[in-house]
């Protein structure tokens, strides 16, 4: 019996969005706002308190607004909360953003 014939077709198939270029990267965290962004699982919390911490040493000026000015990154809501994050880092002034799902 012959062994049938397919066509060769792309394994990882077409990019179906346009590639942006990156913002570019703050050259330094002095004065600056930070905002934090989690998905409320494992230990964000306490990993958010430290990285504070350690950042706070370097520069002591370093601004954080938590993660309870976002919502839950990956909730039920998460769509919603995902698409109102840019809005929301300009309304409070974030210069940068921590996101972390905890440890």
């Amino acid at each position: 019996m012959k062994e049938p014939v397919y066509k060769v077709v792309w394994p990882l198939g077409k990019i179906g969005y346009d590639i942006k270029p990156l913002a570019p990267r703050i050259s330094d965290l002095k004065g600056k706002t930070v905002g934090e962004l989690w998905n409320h699982m494992f230990r964000g919390d306490e990993i958010f308190s430290e990285i504070r911490r350690l950042m706070q040493e370097r520069y002591p000026d370093i601004q954080f607004l938590d993660h309870t000015h976002f919502g839950n990154t990956h909730g039920q809501n998460e769509l919603e909360v995902v698409a109102a994050l840019p809005q929301k880092l300009r309304e409070h002034g974030c210069d940068a953003v921590l996101s972390s799902v905890g440890a």
